[in-house]
């Protein structure tokens, strides 16, 4: 009898060894294509409520470097339009703002950077004219004169040109409050920080003359401090002086309040518009190590970032789009 086999059972075992090839793919194949890659991204809906009972739904990208965040602010009920301009650093930041009796608030319209009222500014002449038209569009929009604010931001008082702005306000009968940097930060987490959050994190805003901490403290209190901001190259500030400063800083944040970071500030606003999804309001930053830099302020606003993130062991950076320490301002007014 011969062994050979025949044409037809040499097809016959080629086709068992495919059917059995084709079912340990079908098992095992999954397994390897859900981690092939750590760039791997997804959408999550999610549905949550907040205090009015609301019920919305967020879509949230998933990344190996980027933790969801899933939280919507309530809605001011019975509201009151109030304005506040903020003299900053590198130039003008206006907000105006709708504020009810529990301090719930909704941004209605903002102008970030406008570099010109710093830049167009020579005489008195032109602040006065730049001041009127940037006044102007804010009662144009519903805002009664006496609801309307100027705050100089701490790092402004180092600008030398901030003090004829501030006096030619003053010629026009506006008061201009200026603040430390200490209050400055608890302005900023008055602004930022919801209520949830009061014992798990904490806020960072970096700006350009200095950038601002704080927390909540357990007795209720707000804890603020004062470090380098992302323009200490203009002051012959070297990165490894600014680094150890801003993580010695950081390092006194409690443990408990280091599950999440709000971070406000010109550095992280570009840090958060290049993975910004759509129009949400806040944006989780990826670690500083994954940013291209692109000039020198970027470069000393990822090295202050770097330093709390090293300090902290903190993971979930959070940037607000809406958010400004003035805002916190007009929520401490009577």
């Amino acid at each position: 009898m011969s062994t050979r086999l025949t044409t037809f059972s040499k097809l016959l075992i080629v086709l068992v060894v495919m059917v059995v090839l084709f079912f340990l793919f079908q098992k095992f194949l999954p397994k390897f294509s859900g981690n092939s890659s750590d760039s791997t991204t997804s959408e999550q809906k999610i549905e949550h409520k907040t205090n009015d009972n609301a019920s919305h739904t967020t879509t949230i990208s998933h990344s190996s470097s980027r933790k969801a965040f899933s939280y919507t602010p309530t809605k001011p009920k019975n509201g009151k339009l109030k304005g506040v301009v903020e003299l900053g650093a590198s130039g003008f930041n206006s907000f105006i703002v709708n504020i009810d009796r529990n301090k719930n608030w909704e941004l209605k319209k903002a102008e970030w950077g406008n570099s010109l009222v710093y830049d167009n500014m020579a005489s008195a002449a032109d602040i006065r004219g730049g001041l009127k038209k940037y006044i102007t569009n804010i009662l144009d929009y519903g805002v009664n004169g006496r609801d309307i604010h100027f705050v100089v931001s701490s790092g402004a008082m180092k600008v030398n040109s901030t003090k004829k702005i501030i006096q030619e306000l003053k010629n026009m009968n506006y008061v201009v409050n200026t603040v430390t940097p200490e209050q400055e930060a608890r302005y900023a987490l008055k602004s930022v920080l919801p209520t949830r959050y009061k014992a798990t994190a904490f806020v960072v805003d970096i700006g350009s003359g200095n950038t601002k901490i704080s927390w909540v403290q357990n007795d209720g209190s707000i804890k603020g401090l004062e470090t380098y901001g992302a323009k200490y190259y203009k002051n012959n500030v070297n990165a490894k002086t600014a680094y150890q400063d801003v993580y010695n800083k950081a390092k006194l944040i409690p443990g408990k309040r280091t599950d999440v970071c709000f971070m406000i500030g010109g550095v992280p606003f570009k840090l958060a518009k290049k993975v910004r999804n759509g129009k949400e309001r806040y944006t989780v930053l990826k670690t500083p190590k994954e940013y291209k830099v692109e000039g020198a302020k970027m470069e000393a606003g990822i090295n202050i970032y770097k330093a709390i993130k090293d300090a902290t062991g903190c993971d979930q950076y959070v940037f607000d789009w809406d958010a400004n320490f003035t805002i916190g301002f007009l929520l401490d007014l009577k």
